[in-house]
């Protein structure tokens, strides 16, 4: 008896060059009879999207930088490659009939209506984009249910609380601990805070991550993010959302329940376990990737978190609590400092005072459309780059 074809799952990676995107890449490349390259998506690298396109002979490429379209047409020419630049192109892609799964590992605001758009053609989303649940939660919960998309969660930290749920059906959660590495800048004080670099800030102790979420997570901005997000996956109110500073990022969150038990995910601090959880789900795979010894991880030490030091985090629960746009616009308001920071235009603390005096400048909508969020976050940049200017 002949055994049953393995049919593969199609996927499409939007933000194929960055680390989330390549560690994706590695995790299909290790088990090629269970998963295809379909679309590959970068914003600029095109000699790195060029680069993985030969090796994995996608059905589509996207570039969205459309200056770099005949480069990239030209380097593919010899393939039976479809090639698409610019933001559009790449809202298009995702809908493609054969697309089974869309991992959303774009940066930034511009991850979410391509995000949107899978949903709404019925894709399996593999989330990685922070902003996407960040700025329009609300948005995405409703979609999900309107057209019974699942969203699986890619960050570790999430994966970590949606893996510790498996299996406790309706038992009730009383909080979710989300930890932090607490970043390079843990043990600095408010004095030296005032004169850190973003050189130093891309510097982590524990993860490789692309220089945005890197600088995020120095100003735990990144964290902020996490429980907003967690709101919108777990259907749990702020108030049950807690933070610990965890700085070996063995332990990558936890849950409690009603009776006390408190269930905890453990792992090497590598992206490619919760990337693959995600592809895989419920099933788990074989996997080559490091772990954890126990004879050498012999101290877990936790740490409440610091928001005089670290702002941000507060300013992230209170967007959370206020609800509306108010996510979106702090979300637009740190992606211009962020980079601002990067640039060494704006110091470590100021990035959270611009971002705080965006949050009382900007209009705030206590039930926001799309087109409110795209408004909003339009107006937000602007205004946090105006009071850059000014300083």
């Amino acid at each position: 008896m002949k055994g049953k074809t393995m049919v593969k799952r199609k996927i499409a990676l939007l933000g194929s060059t960055g680390s989330i995107g390549t560690q994706a890449l590695q995790v299909i490349e290790e088990h090629p009879n269970l998963y295809e390259v379909y679309v590959l998506t970068a914003n600029n690298q095109v000699e790195k999207l060029i680069e993985q396109a030969r090796k994995f002979q996608p059905d589509t490429v996207v570039i969205a930088n459309k200056n770099k379209y005949v480069q990239l047409k030209d380097a593919l020419a010899d393939l039976p490659i479809k090639v698409y630049a610019g933001p559009e192109a790449i809202c298009q892609v995702v809908e493609a009939t054969p697309i089974d799964l869309v991992l959303t590992a774009m940066v930034g605001f511009a991850g979410l209506l391509p995000t949107i758009n899978a949903m709404k053609a019925g894709k399996t989303i593999a989330l990685a984009n922070k902003e996407t649940l960040v700025v329009a939660g609300e948005l995405i919960r409703d979609l999900a249910s309107r057209y019974h998309v699942a969203v699986l969660p890619v960050d570790s930290e999430h994966s970590a609380i949606f893996q510790c749920l498996v299996g406790e059906a309706d038992n009730e959660i009383e909080k979710v601990i989300l930890t932090a590495s607490g970043g390079p800048f843990r043990t600095f004080s408010y004095e030296q805070l005032k004169y850190v670099t973003g050189k130093q800030a891309l510097k982590h102790p524990n993860w490789e991550m692309g220089a945005k979420v890197t600088v995020d997570s120095a100003s735990m901005m990144n964290k902020g993010f996490e429980v907003i997000e967690a709101k919108w996956l777990f259907d749990i109110t702020p108030d049950k959302i807690e933070v610990v500073v965890h700085p070996q990022s063995v332990i990558h969150s936890m849950v409690q329940f009603k009776d006390g038990a408190v269930k905890a995910q453990l792992g090497m601090p590598d992206m490619r376990l919760p990337i693959q959880y995600a592809f895989s789900f419920p099933k788990r795979l074989n996997s080559s990737f490091q772990r954890l010894d126990f004879s050498v991880c012999t101290n877990l030490t936790f740490e409440q978190p610091d928001t005089k030091r670290f702002h941000n985090l507060a300013l992230a629960y209170e967007a959370l609590n206020q609800g509306g746009n108010m996510p979106c616009i702090v979300n637009a308001a740190n992606e211009i400092v962020n980079a601002a920071f990067l640039r060494d235009e704006i110091s470590f603390l100021g990035m959270s005072d611009v971002i705080e005096q965006t949050m009382r400048t900007v209009q705030f909508i206590k039930e926001p459309t799309y087109e409110d969020y795209v408004a909003t976050d339009a107006e937000a940049r602007r205004f946090a780059t105006e009071i850059m200017n000014k300083k």
